[in-house]
């Protein structure tokens, strides 16, 4: 069995493709909460959706790099990155770089420049929308676009809100993870109101869920009683796989593509192209 879901995983004859959007979806991958998973997601997702027949570009919009280094992209210092597109209008093409070993894949990388950046966008002209105009004068048209958030709601996060049409949140199934979950939608809703009326809270992903604890049951119930359809039905269990992948400069896909952690990120990447195509895009 877990040769056959490795098999199926990596898709080494192209034969199993998941359905490609009709326009580009551009998804933000947020919760300002640290530690829910959210790099792990972008990454595994993106991996996922490029194996199986659609061309896909991560922003790493946090600057500890981490979606950079669990994609192998270079992101050291002196390497071009975000922030030069951010603060010097460099076009995204030149900064993205393809990501070794995983054909359609593309990854803009962040390097600990970006930390001064918050600051740097305070006196910009038209601060909030740099990053969407980036990816819109991208000469490439992507299926998906994933922007990795960093753990916080400053302005980085609110160009990422800007940019996508649809948000992402990962919920670690622990009892903080909704204390937090609030304020993130209140930011959400003032972005809408006044930036990107067309933001839409699309997808909702249990992470880290140890089905041994009644903790996770009521969470995950909480959750699925708040937001209903938008949660999606595969839910990512802790799993030591998909914490071992990041050191190896791999994503769980590839490092170990029979465990529990690849096939539950499969089931959702399949889960995640299957809306697309069935609601045009978003909810």
């Amino acid at each position: 069995m877990e040769a056959l879901r490795a098999v199926q995983i990596l898709n080494p004859s192209g034969e199993i493709v998941m359905p490609r959007p009709d326009h580009p979806r551009v998804i933000c991958v947020a919760n300002q909460k640290g530690g829910v998973g959210k790099t792990t997601t972008t990454v595994n997702l993106a991996v996922a959706l490029a194996l199986h027949g659609n061309r896909v570009l991560v922003v790493d919009l946090d600057p500890q790099g981490n979606a950079s280094t669990g994609l192998n992209v270079p992101h050291h210092a002196g390497v071009p990155d975000v922030y030069d597109c951010l603060i010097d209008n460099v076009p995204l093409a030149e900064i993205a770089q393809a990501v070794e070993g995983i054909p359609n894949l593309f990854c803009v990388p962040a390097t600990i420049d970006l930390a001064g950046a918050e600051i740097e966008l305070v006196s910009v002209v038209a601060r909030e929308s740099r990053l969407a105009r980036a990816i819109a004068g991208h000469p490439e048209k992507f299926d998906y676009v994933f922007i990795d958030c960093p753990p916080s709601l400053g302005l980085l996060t609110v160009n990422a809100l800007c940019a996508a049409q649809e948000v992402l949140i990962p919920i670690q199934c622990e009892y903080y993870a909704l204390e937090g979950l609030n304020q993130l939608i209140n930011n959400i809703n003032l972005v809408r109101q006044h930036l990107n009326p067309t933001l839409d809270v699309s997808t909702i992903l249990l992470t880290m869920y140890d089905r041994r604890t009644r903790l996770a049951d009521a969470v995950e119930q909480d959750v699925r009683n708040h937001f209903g359809t938008k949660v999606l039905n595969a839910v990512i269990p802790r799993n030591v796989r998909v914490s071992e992948a990041p050191s190896y400069g791999q994503s769980v896909m590839t490092y170990d593509p029979g465990s529990r952690g690849a096939t539950s990120y499969f089931e959702a990447a399949l889960e995640i192209a299957m809306r697309g195509v069935n609601t045009g895009g978003t909810e």
